[in-house]
């Protein structure tokens, strides 16, 4: 089983959105961790269930990812997970046409509308998903408050307050 750091984008049907998202180079090619210059795989563009999905995967920062072959892991810090984490936000702030999205530990079960509206709905109430970022049209359909900032015009979230020591970290 792959466990990875990633940005994951629902795109829900906006088939265009989620390609032009794809075809988006991120500058600089590599984002800052610490003293790490961490590259990332070209973005993979999936049909999950019933909602496009993007994922934005940086190289060596997981366990098991495919994508990175035999290269060896590159164990991170949680201040370099969140200097990452931040700049996978801001390539995030470079695409439109999404419904939600979120940097993190394999982050794919917080974006799906409909678990959102039944699964999460304490969370959402009292913003511990942080980093959850929101279509505007999706934050005003679960009657969530102005504890959601702006984001980006059109999108809305609680701030992503970044990564704490775990098992995952390398402190």
């Amino acid at each position: 089983m792959a466990i990875c750091f990633e940005l994951v984008v629902n795109f829900g049907e906006n088939a265009e959105a989620a390609r032009a998202a794809a075809l988006v180079s991120p500058r600089p090619t590599t984002l800052q961790a610490g003293a790490h210059r961490i590259p990332l795989h070209r973005a993979l563009v999936n049909r999950t269930g019933s909602y496009i999905e993007l994922s934005v995967i940086p190289v060596a920062v997981g366990w098991g990812v495919a994508l990175d072959g035999t290269l060896p892991e590159t164990r991170l810090t949680a201040a370099e997970l969140t200097e990452l984490g931040t700049g996978l936000y801001s390539l995030l702030a470079e695409f439109d046409g999404y419904v939600a999205a979120k940097v993190g530990w394999d982050p794919e079960g917080l974006l799906d509308p409909e678990e959102l509206k039944t699964d999460c709905v304490a969370e959402l109430a009292d913003g511990t998903i942080n980093g959850l970022v929101l279509c505007q049209a999706l934050h005003d359909e679960l009657g969530l408050d102005a504890g959601y900032v702006e984001f980006q015009p059109g999108y809305r979230w609680i701030p992503y307050r970044g990564e704490r020591p775990s098992t995952l970290t390398a402190d």
